[in-house]
Parts: structure tokens; sequence; C-alpha cells
């Protein structure tokens, strides 16, 4: 592969805001018990509740502190990105190289994985929040170092937050960062970050921003960044690439955070390289032939079907299910009510109708896929997760202020969701679905569904042509019994990022992160000023005070229970507005990868399997067997559930 060579001053996933909170943690600080401690420093801060590590704790209990470190870890494309056009992963326009954000920029804090929401120091030694919630205070460790040796310093954090607050970084940021009053260095390595008003998860956010030097911008201005290689202070930095082939990142030697708690045991490769292939046909094939290490199979299909050969059998490759805890956030087809044809509720709901998923779990699936039922599923924060389905003391508390701008379905049972399990059928849901849209204006005349002004129900069904799309052939089928036209629009995966990010779709397939302790991101994906905000992930058009009010209950939530409370009343709400046609979801990461790769024998509870491969495993060993009610492996002619 012929590639560009970078020097030692260089520095490297399509960034999502989600993503970037999975990735860094859902939660840092602020402990309401504060309100009457006084004020000092720490290692790290539990949103709810106490650290489980002390300050003495030299590593994480689900990494090897002991791996050897060494080798050339291979990967191909993380998503559908087949190229790549630029170093800059915080900007909008272009698609960034993979895993820049992971092996290349550091943040104040770093989540634990085994904690709902806490996080510990990474750039940051100590954090101080003031008694009143109203600001953080951050001291940098004099080691911290950019890769080209220059130290981290508070002026750095600053100029970075500005960086990202600016119009010319993705606005996902100012939305989570609407709160935040200003940032003031106090010192050369002390900033302070004040709010404009108490919101427990504002350190959080602040705490897991990216941090770059000035210097990566002293001649190129920010949202022109291309191909500059990031001044960032994480352990990789960039050896060489090709835009539209791949990139390898090899380990700084110079690394500061070696001795760290919260560093070791991860980052254990030499070299990272990244080989983009065309098609994931291509790109499967390319692994059983040998030309990468991992892999994350997301289609149960393949996972059933293709991972055979004489490598498997002889056990060069395996393919293992890993547990994990993760709440499934949401998958869904998603409703764009900008556009007037989904603004009626009823025809929201008559869509949901139409999937059939018994039918797809069952012919496509190999039983592999558990139906979503909430924003927040495998958790619990569903409001579907009560014994009875019904809103608490808690939710109520919410709801009932606001029960004059509700729907009275709110009040009684969670949304369940249509099943063609006997003595149910596909013909009963769409016999259903017709009197919902006969109810909300929409008859079947003339070989078409129709509205009073003869207009007939016909919409556009954009497509990237993933994993998705022999699902939505099959939905586009049952839509037609309906006398709904719903055209499959297959497309470049940059182009179909655009459309998004300008809301230029009628109905699209999203998968949502998740969140462990949701929070600001909320406000991207569900407040009404991101509605009208491109590139936010508030893809509906949804602008609901009523929802804006929960979504602010949710980030003043002081303890868990609160939390949940306020989770469970947004979510309540959310799925009674039919705005996403839900999908399914597995409790477990399957994952095929060569013989000689390890892992830990302690799994993180919350984890993407991507992240997990690429920051905790490392090479050499004795093979060993999955650790006893941890990992399984996965039986050919099955998929994982």
């Amino acid at each position: 592969m012929q590639m560009h060579a970078l020097g030692p001053g260089s520095a490297w996933h399509r960034f999502t805001i989600g993503a970037m909170l999975l990735r860094c943690g859902v939660a840092i600080i602020l402990l309401a018990a504060l309100m009457s401690r006084p004020v000092q420093a720490a290692h790290g801060f539990a949103l709810h509740g106490d650290l489980k590590y002390p300050p003495d704790f030299t590593h994480f209990d689900y990494v090897n502190p002991d791996a050897p470190r060494g080798g050339t870890l291979t990967l191909a494309n993380p998503d559908r990105r087949t190229s790549f056009d630029k170093f800059n992963p915080f900007t909008l326009k272009g698609i960034p190289a993979p895993a820049l954000t992971a092996l290349m920029f550091e943040s104040l804090l770093l989540s634990s994985a085994d904690e709902t929401a806490s996080a510990y120091g990474l750039l940051a030694e100590d954090v101080v929040v003031a008694p009143d919630g109203l600001s953080v205070t951050f001291r940098i460790r004099p080691q911290a170092r950019f890769q080209n040796g220059d130290p981290v310093l508070a002026s750095d954090v600053k100029y970075s937050y500005d960086m990202l607050m600016s119009k010319a970084a993705n606005p996902g940021y100012r939305s989570m960062c609407v709160d935040v009053k200003s940032v003031t260095v106090v010192d050369d390595r002390t900033v302070r970050f004040d709010f404009k008003q108490r919101n427990n998860e504002l350190p959080l956010i602040v705490g897991s921003l990216p941090v770059f030097s000035r210097k990566w911008t002293a001649s190129v201005p920010f949202e022109k960044l291309t191909f500059e290689p990031p001044i960032a202070s994480g352990p990789y930095r960039i050896e060489r690439y090709d835009a539209g082939r791949g990139i390898t990142y090899m380990r700084d030697p110079r690394y500061w955070g070696n001795d760290l708690a919260v560093r070791r045991g991860t980052f254990n490769f030499e070299r990272v390289v990244y080989r983009l292939y065309k098609d994931e046909t291509a790109r499967l094939e390319a692994f059983k032939a040998g030309e990468f290490d991992a892999i994350v199979e997301y289609k149960a299909k393949s996972w059933a079907k293709s991972y055979v050969g004489d490598r498997f059998e002889e056990e060069e490759l395996l393919r293992t299910e890993f547990p994990h805890r993760n709440g499934a956030g949401m998958q869904g087809f998603v409703m764009n009510m900008r556009k007037p044809l989904f603004v009626d509720v009823r025809v929201r709901q008559a869509m949901l109708l139409a999937l059939d998923f018994e039918w797809l779990n069952r012919q496509l699936f190999y039983g592999a896929y558990r139906r979503l039922d909430s924003w927040f599923s495998n958790s619990e924060l569903a409001a579907s997760s009560t014994f009875d389905g019904r809103p608490g003391p808690g939710e109520l508390k919410l709801l009932e202020p606001l029960r004059s701008q509700l729907d009275p379905a709110v009040f009684g049972p969670a949304v369940v969701m249509p099943s063609t399990d006997p003595p149910r059928s596909l013909r009963d849901n769409l016999r259903q679905a017709r009197e919902l849209l006969a109810k909300a204006g929409w008859t079947y005349r003339d070989g078409a569904l129709r509205n009073a002004k003869g207009e007939p129900f016909e919409f556009e069904f954009l497509d990237d042509g993933g994993a998705m799309s022999r699902v939505i052939t099959t939905y586009v089928r049952n839509l037609e019994k309906l006398g709904i036209v719903a055209h499959q629009r297959t497309m470049d995966y940059a182009l179909y990022q655009k459309r998004l990010e300008d809301f230029d779709f009628d109905m699209v397939s999203i998968r949502f992160s998740d969140s462990q302790s949701p929070g600001n991101e909320l406000r991207d994906r569900f407040h009404s000023e991101a509605a009208t905000t491109p590139g936010s992930d508030n893809l509906f058009g949804l602008k609901s005070p009523v929802v804006d009010k929960l979504v602010d209950h949710v980030l003043r939530a002081g303890t868990r229970k609160e939390l949940v409370d306020a989770g469970r009343a947004l979510d309540r709400v959310l799925m009674h507005g039919y705005y996403v046609i839900p999908n399914w979801y597995s409790a477990y990461h399957r994952v095929a990868y060569r013989s000689e790769l390890r892992y830990p024998e302690r799994l993180p509870a919350f984890y993407t399997a991507e992240g997990w491969v690429l920051g905790m495993w490392w090479h050499g060993g004795a093979q060993r067997p999955a650790p006893a009610g941890s990992a399984r492996a996965a039986q050919a002619g099955r998929g994982g559930g």
C-alpha cells in the first residue's frame, strides 16, 4: 500500500457527539452532597453515589495491567466510510480518518467502564466542583504533553473549548454546552468553567471535551483543516496514510501518560492500521483471507452463515459473543416531521404497525434480536421497566403539571410494540393501520392511498446501502399493502451524511448512541432549538415544549432516583409521540478475531466492541478459553442474541 509518511510532529471513526460521550463517559461530577461539604480536590467524581476506585488505585479492574506492548493491530472500516478527506473530526464538512478521536485526542477526565456515571482524571490531576454547583475547576497534570513536546496548559483547554463552540465546529458541541457561561484560565495549569445555571452533568460534559494545541490551527483556520496532523496529547501519532485506502498509527514512544492508573493496560499495540474496503462483502472476505485481525459483525445472517471455512475450523480465526450491559438506546426508522406527510401522530402510529418484527427476526435474523420498546431499552430508565408499565409517583410528579398538553394515554400503560405472534397477524396490524390512516384523512382510491386533495401517500426512504437495505425492502412491501409508495433511495455514504445534516430526507434508518446516564446529548436530540440546527441529532424535527421541560428535568436530576423518574417520564412521552419506528437490539457484541489476539479476563460492563478491541486487547500468550459466564464461543448456523 502506497502511503504518505509523516514526521515526529504529527498527530488522529466518524465523530458524533453521542460517540464522544460514550467514549469519555456519561458522568463525572457534582454530587448533591457537595452542597454541605467544603470544596476539595478529588481524583474523580461520581454523578450519583461514590466513586468505586480510591485515589491510590493502580488500574481499572477490566484491563490487564501486565498486558505486553507491541505488535500491529490491523482493522477494517469501522462503519460505511470507504475513504476520508481530513484529520479534523470536529467539523461537519468532510469525512475524518477512522479512530482519530480515540487514538489521538484526550480530555480532562476519562470515564470508568464499570460504573454508570463516574470518571477519573486523565489530563487533569484533580477536579473541584463549587458547593453551589455553578463552576468546576480542573488542575492539569504537570507531566501532560502534546506530541510536539509542549506542555498541556490551561490556555490550551480554553482554546480548544472556544474552537468547539465556534460556528466552524459541529453544532452538537454548542448544544451540549449551552449552559456554560465562561471559561477562565486561573493560572498555567488551572482552568475554571462557570455555568449559567446548575446542571448536574455539565462538569462531565466539559471534562470530556477533547483538548488540542492552538499550534494545530496556527496557519490554517479550524474549519479548513484537512490533512494537517493534529497536535494532541493521545498515545498515538499518524505514521502514514492514503486517503483512499487506509491509515497507520504508531504508538508515540514519548507518550506522557504511560504510568497513569487510567491508562495502565490500555492501547497495547505498537501500531494500529486501518484498511478501507469498498463494501461489506469485500471486507468480510478480506478478513477470512487474513488481511486484518478483528471484525465486529452487526448482521445476524452474516454471523450465522458467513463466518465459516478452514481458518475457523482450524481455530486460526475465532468467533465469540461478548455480553454487555449497555443501555440499548434506540435504533429505528425516523420520520421527518418537517415533511407535512408525517405531522399527524396517527400516520406515524400506522407506519409503526406496518413493521413485522417477528417475521424479520425469524426469517432474516435467526432469532438474534429483542424488540426495542423504549428510548432507554435494557435500562432502568425505560418507561416499560415499571412493574405494570404505568407511571409511578416520581413520574406523575413531573407529568401532572403538563397534563393539559399531553395525550391522556401517556398516563396509562407504556406503549406496547405491535406483534404478529398468534393470535395476532400482520393482516390485523395493517387493518388497524388503515383505520388510523382513514382518521387522519388518508383513504384508498384510484389505485393509491390518497388525502382529500387526491395526493398520493408517497415518500423516499433514504439508505446508505448498509445492512438495513433488505429490511427496508421488506418494510416497503408491507407499506404497499396499505397503498403507500415508498421509494428506497440508496446513495454514497458522504452524500447520505450531508443530506442527514441538512434534514433533507423523508424517512431514514438511524442508530442513536447509548448512554447509561443521559444528559446534555438529549438537548441535541430532542430540544426544539436543535430542530432548526443543521447537523443536530433532532432528525425528527421535534418541537415540543413538554419534551423540552422533561429534558431539563433529566439534566437537573440530583440523585439516581430523580434521574430514573425523569428519564421514564421523558421516555413515556416520546414513545407516545411515535417519532420513530423502533427496531431491535442484541445484548451481545459479536466479534471474530485472530487466535493470537488476547483480551482481559474480566469484561467491562459498558463498552463498544470496537473501542474495547482497540483500547484493551493485545498480542501474545497461550490461547485460553473464554471466561466462564462472560463470553461464549459462537456456533456456526446461529446468530447472537
